[in-house]
């Protein structure tokens, strides 16, 4: 299966390119850092001034002109699709019912600092007691549910703000 990827260049350029053009391009390694390249007979000078493995950023410099240069493979175009994100921050605002259940016991207020993995509250489901954790830091800014409520799947009990 070849592997395709989406080029982003200075945020303004997009090019699509898979494996059979990284093959076909005739480039002459001449230091850890800088190639010779042939392109339609002409010859392009380059180096890369900066790299960031994690993030697939990089920054290159063609013929004395500087480019932002950001990977985007296969892989992360799925992670995204499913509604996450690399090396990105949590942006989660709310706490949802993750099942029907009763709401046994709330350890937050509204205006509390709270850290990841702080417990927020219980939930009593399949007569099971489950603590559900605050996923990133952040302030309380509502609390929809009480102390004793039986609550619907999806249902809003707290958000951040």
């Amino acid at each position: 299966m070849s592997q395709h990827f989406k080029i982003n260049v200075n945020n303004k350029f997009n090019f699509d390119i898979d494996e059979k053009d990284i093959t076909e391009l005739d480039a002459s390694k001449v230091s850890n850092t800088k190639f010779h390249v042939l392109h339609n007979n002409s010859s392009f000078k380059t180096e890369i001034t900066e790299a960031n493995f994690n993030s697939k950023s990089y920054k290159v410099k063609i013929n004395n002109n500087n480019y932002n240069v950001n990977i985007i493979n296969d892989l992360d175009l799925l992670i995204k699709g499913m509604g996450f994100e690399l090396g990105s921050a949590k942006q989660i605002d709310s706490i949802k019912a993750p099942m029907p259940g009763l709401i046994l016991d709330i350890n937050v207020k509204i205006g509390q600092k709270i850290n990841e993995n702080d417990p927020l509250l219980i939930l009593e489901a399949m007569k099971m007691e489950n603590v559900l954790n605050a996923p990133r830091d952040g302030v309380i800014k509502s609390i929809s549910a009480n102390k004793g409520d039986s609550v619907e799947k999806n249902q809003l009990l707290i958000e951040f703000e």
